[in-house]
């Protein structure tokens, strides 16, 4: 049975399998912490072009941060050393920022967490580099529309497998795959806290949405199967069959009425091409 705590403001917090819910201050955080991270997004598209190497938007995106006052939750998270996720075309997720170039036609996803005054935001989103073909824009398409409609069925009373059920649905009618192997999670004073939320499901199923509920929707969805494989690494995830994957994120709030999406852009950069 899924058990719900309510969190008091400043309340020192471990994950102990309990859903917690937050109060009306910790949605406000998670807003500011939210916002900074989508700014950053933001920030990076002129970098989002053919001869940039990686690594040097995994810079850009630190200095940021700092500038903010904030951190990167991930610098040192389980001894990863960069500030952001990077992960270029067959890459599902974690990707590890280097001196690889991008190149024209390379889809890429950028994951970030700032962590401003105790509160995580996190937030990922796909960028187009150059020409990119038709069947590549048709997936971070659908990818994008997989997202908000699961974020449409979060709402109090609904449960995480309605959730999950409209995200599957959608990326199943257009024949691509979804990835089972990552999920989306809780978050907020906590990085990664429970419930876990995961993106294919049933309908009325699994841990029914309260308010005060804080945690991400993030569907990874693949041209082709969604069987995936770790690198030697310890990382980076890849499609096994090496077709393209795409994902977005955001943070988002159950309140009584629906839900609060955290980590909107706000200069209306929500699905590519951006600007």
């Amino acid at each position: 049975m899924t058990e719900y705590v309510t969190v008091a403001p400043d309340q020192p917090l471990s994950r102990s399998g309990a859903i917690h819910l937050y109060g009306r201050e910790a949605f406000e955080g998670m807003h500011r912490a939210g916002r900074l991270a989508a700014e950053i997004l933001d920030a990076i598209v002129p970098l989002m072009v053919p001869g940039t190497e990686t690594r040097t938007i995994d810079d850009a995106i630190r200095t940021k941060m700092l500038a903010a006052g904030a951190v990167p939750a991930t610098l040192g998270y389980r001894g990863y050393t960069h500030s952001s996720c990077i992960s270029i075309n067959h890459v599902v997720c974690h990707g590890i920022p280097s001196d690889r170039i991008l190149k024209d036609g390379d889809i890429v996803n950028v994951d970030v967490t700032p962590l401003l005054d105790g509160w995580h935001g996190d937030t990922s989103r796909m960028y187009l580099v150059g020409d990119v073909g038709l069947k590549a824009r048709r997936l971070v398409d659908v990818t994008y529309e997989c997202l908000m409609l699961g974020i449409e069925q979060a709402r109090p009373g609904n449960t995480l497998g309605d959730v999950a059920h409209a995200v599957q649905r959608h990326a199943e009618k257009h024949r691509y795959g979804v990835v089972r192997d990552f999920c989306g999670h809780g978050v907020g004073r906590l990085f990664h806290d429970a419930p876990e939320v995961v993106h294919v499901g049933k309908p009325g199923t699994g841990p029914e949405l309260r308010p005060g509920m804080i945690f991400t929707v993030e569907p990874m969805i693949n041209i082709g199967r969604p069987d995936v494989k770790l690198l030697e690494d310890g990382w980076t995830a890849v499609t096994r069959d090496r077709s393209l994957s795409a994902q977005f994120e955001h943070s988002i709030g159950i309140t009584e009425d629906g839900c609060e999406i955290f980590t909107l852009s706000p200069a209306g950069f929500h699905q590519p091409p951006y600007g």
